[in-house]
Parts: structure tokens; sequence; C-alpha cells
């Protein structure tokens, strides 16, 4: 993984430093700068958290969310891991109530 690209590809999927599958939400607006998953959202679906030091590299960007804390995005569209998937390349949250979606390169 190079450095400052916060995902790479792994079976076809995007997924964290740590092996673990990455998503998106349907009610993110992409580019719009935002995160709609807050609270106990967020506590289902942690976001993919950046740095103070990460800087948007490639297709990767990054978005302030409510508090104040930066995540990344890709393509425009924050990610997220899913707090049911309990080891690398588990996808448990992949079309989670239609509106979760694994990223496929």
């Amino acid at each position: 993984m190079a450095a400052d690209v916060p995902a790479k590809l792994a079976n076809g999927v995007l997924v964290d430093a740590k092996g673990m599958t990455l998503y998106t939400f349907d009610k993110d607006m992409a580019s719009s700068g935002k995160s709609a998953c807050n609270g106990p959202c967020a506590t289902l679906w942690p976001p993919a958290m950046a740095a103070a030091s990460d800087q948007p590299a490639g297709s990767y960007t990054i978005v302030v969310r409510d508090d104040g804390s930066r995540q990344w995005a890709y393509k425009g569209k924050p990610v997220y891991t899913y707090q049911a998937d309990q080891k690398p390349g588990d996808r448990a949250g992949d079309n989670f109530k239609d509106v979760w979606h694994i990223i496929k390169e």
C-alpha cells in the first residue's frame, strides 16, 4: 500500500490497512464533503478515520464529520467499516438494508 493511500484492493474490493472491508452509504451524497452517518449509525458503521496529517491522494479525499473529525472518502463518498465484520475478508454489511455497499474497483 502506497503512503498516503488509506485503502488497498483485496479480492476485488477495497479494504483498510487491517484488511477490513470498506463500504459506502447511499444516503451520503458524493462530493458533498459530509457524512450522513453519525451518532448510533457511526457506532454500527465506524468511519474510516483520517489523521490530521493525512492528505487527499488520487481517488481518496477527506470529509469533515459533524464532530469535526476527518474521514476518508473514495470518489467523493465517505467510507466505513462494519461492526459485524469480525475478520479481514468479512463482507456482512454488503447490501445491508439496500443502502450499504462494498466498494468494488
